[in-house]
């Protein structure tokens, strides 16, 4: 069976890293490949990224209250291109209408500071477990 591939982004100015270094240690210890764009990303260098990359998944970080933007950006961008099979989800700081918006965009997880990485790891394993068959 082959390995989840995850892209984490880091968009815009938002200069705390630490939880999306934290999740690519998770991931990797969990037996993903990891992408990391690294910092002050656009969403149009994401979504390349992700389609030349060839990922399963885009995990967006972001604390600076923006993932509804970032987010529907770079959600659009991939459809664009015709890679809406890569799932979007996103970590960070999101608020309950934050969470509604990002659901009706297609946002398949977002994750609140503080979520369990383990409950990511297998929400993301059970997202696409049917594509590694």
């Amino acid at each position: 069976m082959r390995k989840i591939r995850v892209l984490v982004a880091k968009v815009g100015c938002d200069i705390h890293e630490r939880g999306a270094l934290t999740m690519l240690t998770v991931f990797r210890d969990a037996g993903m490949e990891t992408i990391y764009t690294g910092r002050f990303q656009t969403e149009e260098g994401v979504v390349n990224a992700a389609i030349t990359e060839n990922v399963d998944v885009v995990c967006v970080s972001d604390l600076t209250g923006s993932l509804v933007i970032i987010c529907r950006k770079i959600v659009d961008g991939l459809k664009k291109q015709g890679s809406d099979d890569i799932y979007v989800v996103c970590g960070g700081i999101i608020t309950d209408q934050d969470r509604i918006e990002l659901k009706e965009m297609g946002v398949a997880g977002a994750f609140g500071t503080g979520y369990p990485p383990e409950e990511t790891v297998g929400f993301i394993q059970e997202l696409v477990k049917d594509r590694l068959k």
